[in-house]
Parts: structure tokens; sequence; C-alpha cells
């Protein structure tokens, strides 16, 4: 067997990156958090205490997302021979969750919110939207580099953007009810906002979902992937290809090729470099089998069937 085991280097530091982003905008939104709670008790508004309720499963997520980093950066054990990775896909996961169920709450209260719009002094929620925007603004600047590399990152971005938003939407119907006493726009700016969100954070689940189940890649073309192994220079026929990830930029590749008349050495070579270059591929085991290894393999897979086939019968 031929393996070949590649290393990024740079996700240290990437890593490193990503926890001091997190960091900060965990600091500013806990900040406004503990403002808005103040702002919603005294002013008595219950769209701030809302939004203050949101603002607070930003803040868990957010330090969900910065612990997950300090977990999967533990080296491999031998318990844990992939080391703790993953970790990072189950807090997108428990994020992608959390706001697809605040999500569903915002549409549920905006249900009860029509048949009873309650009265809401726009001045001061105004006021405090605006400085919530303001934060959330820079909280998305921070972490938006980082959001496409990295589910755990995009989790924790979706859920300030989605505060962001919240705090738009709050700001218009403010001025709205304040000009009009149309008390029933904060519901309906509630209602947009939680449709926006919902299939955004269905396709994050999906995502994180696809990487626990050890699903292919997005990324990876299965089919492009077969044939440029098949294309390979000796290759017959390929099997037991096996295409997953760790985390969200850890891909690993497992596959036998049967290859009876190719130079292993060369095939290998060129295997690596195919695997690397057009598929970004690093992570890399490979089998290189010819037909007396094709033909062991064959009289033991039907050894083993016999005795099971054995078993069964007594």
């Amino acid at each position: 067997m031929s393996g070949y085991h590649g290393h990024d280097h740079s996700h240290a530091a990437v890593t490193e990156g990503n926890a001091k982003k997190l960091g900060i905008a965990l600091a500013l939104t806990t900040t406004f958090l503990i403002i808005e709670v103040i702002a919603g008790l005294i002013t008595q508004s219950l769209a701030l205490l809302s939004d203050a309720a949101h603002m607070f499963t930003d803040a868990a997520a957010l330090a969900i997302a910065l612990a997950a980093i300090q977990i999967s950066k533990r080296p491999a054990d031998n318990k844990r021979t992939f080391g703790y990775q993953r970790f990072e896909i189950l807090a997108a996961l428990f994020n992608a969750s959390m706001l697809f169920f605040v999500a569903i709450y915002i549409l549920y209260e905006a249900y009860q919110r029509f048949s009873q719009p309650p009265e809401i002094q726009s001045v001061g929620m105004l006021i405090v939207a605006s400085i919530g925007l303001i934060i959330n603004l820079i909280s998305m600047k921070i972490l938006m580099s980082n959001a496409a590399e990295s589910l755990n990152m995009k989790g924790a971005y979706l859920e300030v953007m989605s505060d962001a938003l919240g705090s738009v939407g709050v700001i218009i119907g403010a001025i709205i009810i304040y000009y009009t006493h149309w008390y029933w726009v904060d519901t309906l700016i509630a209602v947009a906002i939680g449709f926006w969100v919902l299939p955004r954070t269905w396709i994050l689940l999906k995502q994180s979902i696809n990487i626990l189940l050890e699903g292919v890649p997005e990324e990876v073309d299965i089919e492009k992937l077969r044939h440029d192994l098949l294309a390979l220079k000796g290759v017959e026929s390929i099997h037991q290809l096996k295409v997953w990830a760790i985390s969200s930029k850890n891909i690993h590749l497992s596959v036998h090729l049967f290859a009876p008349n190719a130079d292993r050495k060369q095939l290998h070579s060129a295997a690596i470099e195919m695997l690397a270059h057009t598929h970004g591929i690093a992570e890399v085991t490979l089998q290189i089998e010819d037909d007396a290894e094709m033909k062991c393999q064959h009289i033991h897979q039907h050894v083993e069937d016999e005795t099971h086939d054995h078993s069964h019968r007594y």
C-alpha cells in the first residue's frame, strides 16, 4: 500500500486568526447585550427585549465557536487519531440549529402579534437599535474575511448578520411607527427577517450534517475525480473510492487503483500531483494493485463469505 499525508502549515495561523476575531466580536456583542437589556427594561420595549434575546443567542454562538477553535487545536492522540477538528463542525451545527429555532420563534411571535400589536416606544427603540447596528456591522467586518474558509466562522457570521438585519428592521420600524403609529409594521419586518434567515440557516445545517455523515464535500466533483483517476497512465480500473472531510477545508481521499502494468512509483507521484492540483485534495491514501493482489483479495473475500454463510446455518 502506498500512502501520502499532506499537511497544511497555514492551518494553525488561520485558526489563531479566527480565534482573535471571534474574541473581538464576542466582546462587542456582550457589551451591547448588557446595554440593550437595561434599555429594554427602562423603556418597557418588548421589541428591544426580544432583540436582546436574539443578541444573547449571538453571544452564545460566538462563545461556542471560540471554544470549538480552542478545542480543535488539540493534537491527535491514541483515541482520536484525526484530532479534534470536528469540534468546529459541531459548533457550526449547534449555531445553525439555534439560529433556525430563533427564526421559527420570530415567525411564531409575529403571528401572535398580528392580532394584538403591542404599543412600542419608538424613540428609545430607534436609538438602541442604531447602536446595535453599528456594533453588528463592526463584528461582520471582522468575521467576513474568514466566513468562506470555515463552517464554524460562517455560522458565527450568519448569527451576527441576522442580528444586524434585525437592527435594520427595528430602525425602519421605529421610524415608520414614530410618524404613523402603525404598530403592525414591526411585526411585518420581523416576518421578513425570519424568512430571510431560514433558507441560509438551512444551507449551513446541510453542510454541517454532510461533513458529520462523511459525505462527499460539495466542492469535489466525484464524477470528474473518478474520470481523472481512470485517465492516469496504466490504471485499468478503480474501486473503494472514498472522499470525505474532517473539517471545512480538510478533505481526505482513499482509493484502490488496479494497474498491473504500471510503474508504481510514477503512478503514485502522478496521482498525488493530480489530486492536489486539480481537486485540492492533499490527504491521500493510495493502494496500487496488480493481478496477484486482486486474486489474493478475491480468495480472501470468498473464504470470509463462506465462513459467514456457515455461521448463519448453524
